[in-house]
């Protein structure tokens, strides 16, 4: 019997388990663990430019042998999916089922959990995010810089890292900007003054990417091939440190395994899983429990456990909208040849200026993703779209735009029972804004978009590709120390357990707008060092 069973190969179960196995304990971890075999072996060795102009089959990694790449109809949750990292969401329809009329997730039964698609920003929460969270700021502070070291961080000491590094050290250099954030850049800091006082910073953005080599990891070739191939590991996934604890004797990983429920018993824990590959049942034991199969999926397993399926939990969310701009400063101008395809940019938004009602922009420039992707955005016919797209691509830059999220009565999830589904329910939501909420996230994309302008970027048109689509979610356990049911103890323990610890997000109280895995990470390992007490 092993100390530990973890649940989940993504950002917070490799986090948890890394420290649990270099505590000397015993692990194992039950994942579904779907991997990509199709298209890895199939893109060649080279930059974006030369596969595009010498590569006959690029058809197969670009667009898909059956044009699963290609999406259609309205923009969606997860619409930016290339084929290769398509396997992320294979069988979550099948085996996750999800209805709600009003909030559309993504969730992954992938090894390495959407952490295999995570745009790797890393952004550190405030002392006074912290708080409203329900973390402890002091023991998050030691695990920021603890994950940082483990996984490597590019980032910049500039305006807008309070909001993303924060006070990390020994952080590797930022990446080099390509040519159109170069000039919005420059822009910004002739603007500065200004733009500041308006409450808006603009910097570097941190990213769990390599500009220097790392433990036989290679640094960033600006490749541009970010959202198909992972050959050089330059971005940290969290299949690489699994990778690694295989190797370690007091780590086993077993796969095809979907947690259903567990049961606690008086000095052991039963696990029962789904075998996704022979539709099996089968039953794990450990002394203790770590979740960390996400928000969503540990919501499932506890609602089993405990045999409450129509309980209602709440839940939190990111507002998420896209803005395609035209920096005017690139019309006419050629793209660089070699760049990432990563955030280039990051703007935050703090009108109070205590870093505690923040929203943030990650803004990206377009090339790889291919224009298909985004001509049937455009009001024309798709053949003057392609042409006047092909002249506009050099300008096109995307803000992506994240808002901080409270509580409400009106966003919820529940189980239901679902005979049509391997599991027998099947997950319900409900998410809808206040007017006052509405409201107030209408006024601040205005004055992003106002931002924008004298930057240089004029603003295309606003996309809202639906609740669920920033794929930040939490608190559906909120922390708690009056040992409540369907709460957590700050320290990560299931409340009405013994031995069940939660390491993903599902007890944050609070959602702030900057990127949530390097804070999901943080916390996966000081629950992981709780759970050892």
């Amino acid at each position: 019997m092993e100390d530990f069973i973890v649940v989940g190969s993504g950002c917070t179960g490799a986090m948890a388990a890394q420290t649990l196995v270099e505590a000397g304990a015993k692990v194992c971890m039950l994942d579904a663990g779907l991997s990509e075999e199709k298209y890895k072996n199939s893109i060649p060795d080279k930059d974006f430019i030369s596969l595009r102009q010498t590569e006959e089959e690029q058809h197969r990694y670009f667009l898909g042998d059956n044009f699963e790449g290609v999406p259609w109809g309205n923009v969606t949750t997860g619409a930016q999916l290339t084929p290769p990292r398509k396997f992320v969401i294979e069988k979550v329809n099948e085996l996750l089922k999800f209805d709600s009329s009003s909030f559309f997730p993504m969730e992954s039964l992938a090894y390495g959990g959407l952490g295999s698609t995570w745009g790797v920003g890393c952004n550190f929460f405030s002392g006074a995010e912290l708080g409203k969270c329900g973390l402890e700021k002091n023991k998050m502070k030691d695990a920021y810089q603890l994950v940082a070291s483990r996984i490597g961080i590019s980032a910049e000491k500039d305006d807008a890292s309070a909001y993303t590094c924060g006070e990390i050290q020994n952080h590797f250099p930022s990446i080099e900007l390509d040519s159109g954030s170069k000039k919005i850049y420059k822009k910004y800091l002739r603007k500065k003054q200004q733009i500041n006082k308006e409450g808006f910073y603009l910097g570097k953005p941190a990213l769990a990417l390599l500009t220097n080599d790392k433990n036989g990891r290679k640094k960033i070739s600006y490749n541009d091939m970010d959202f198909y191939s992972d050959r050089e590991q330059s971005a940290w996934r969290p299949w690489i440190t699994i990778e690694q604890l295989k190797k370690q004797n007091n780590f086993r990983y077993i796969g095809n395994q979907l947690v259903l429920k567990f049961s606690e018993k008086e000095d052991y824990i039963e696990v029962e899983c789904l075998n996704i590959s022979t539709n099996e049942k089968q039953i794990h034991q450990c002394r203790k429990l770590v979740l960390a199969s996400g928000t969503l999926g540990t919501a499932r397993i506890i609602l089993r456990s405990f045999q409450k399926e129509a309980h209602r939990l709440p839940l939190l969310c990111n507002p998420y909208t896209y803005v395609p701009s035209l920096n005017w400063q690139m019309l006419g101008k050629e793209m660089d040849r070699f760049r990432t395809g990563f955030a280039q940019l990051v703007m935050a938004y703090d009108p109070q200026k205590k870093n505690e009602d923040v929203s943030i922009a990650s803004i990206y420039t377009y090339r790889s993703l291919l224009l298909f992707r985004i001509i049937k955005e455009v009001p024309f016919a798709f053949q003057d779209a392609r042409i006047i797209m092909q002249y506009l691509l050099p300008a096109i830059t995307i803000f992506g735009i994240h808002h901080p999220e409270e509580y409400s009565p009106a966003k919820k999830i529940w189980l239901e029972e679902n005979k049509n589904s391997p599991t027998a329910d099947s997950m319900k939501a409900e998410y809808i804004f206040s007017e006052e909420e509405k409201k107030k996230i209408i006024s601040r994309e205005k004055k992003f978009t106002g931002t924008m302008r004298k930057l240089g970027c004029i603003a295309l048109k606003k996309v809202n590709p639906g609740l669920g689509a920033s794929i930040h979610y939490a608190g559906t356990l909120p922390f708690n120390e009056n040992n409540l049911l369907y709460s957590l103890h700050p320290s990560g323990k299931l409340n009405g357990a013994k031995n069940i610890f939660v390491a993903d997000g599902s007890g944050f109280k609070y959602l702030p707008a900057k990127g949530l895995t390097f804070s999901l990470m943080a916390n996966a390992h000081n629950v992981a060092l709780n759970s050892l007490a």
